[in-house]
């Protein structure tokens, strides 16, 4: 229990601020699963749609250091990579370059 005032008001900016930080968190959980979810289903507009959502929300977080810096950046690398590797997986892969002819001749 506080003692002084500014320690009871200390008290109440403390619990505000878990409030606020509890629910931002949640929120970037939830963006992050349903992220997951989109790319797992394979739907492209809706993984780059997911990704930016996330992307702000996380650069948001870090504006306020709920989040590191270094945690957003690698989130936000993993997260083109993925949308990435979705994308060349659901392509043709190229085919193979020809040999030169030179051998042939010979």
């Amino acid at each position: 229990m506080a003692n002084t005032k500014s320690a009871e008001k200390n008290a109440r900016k403390n619990s505000a601020r878990y409030e606020r930080n509890r629910a931002v968190k949640t929120k970037l959980k939830t963006l992050e699963k349903k992220f997951q979810s989109s790319l797992e289903s394979k739907d492209g507009d809706q993984a780059r749609e997911s990704a930016r959502m996330f992307i702000s929300a996380l650069d948001k977080a870090a504006k306020s250091a709920l989040v590191h810096r270094n945690k957003v950046a690698r989130k936000k690398a993993s997260l083109d990579k993925a949308i990435v590797d979705m994308q060349s997986s659901g392509k043709a892969p190229k085919p193979a370059a020809k040999e030169d002819s030179s051998e042939e001749n010979e």
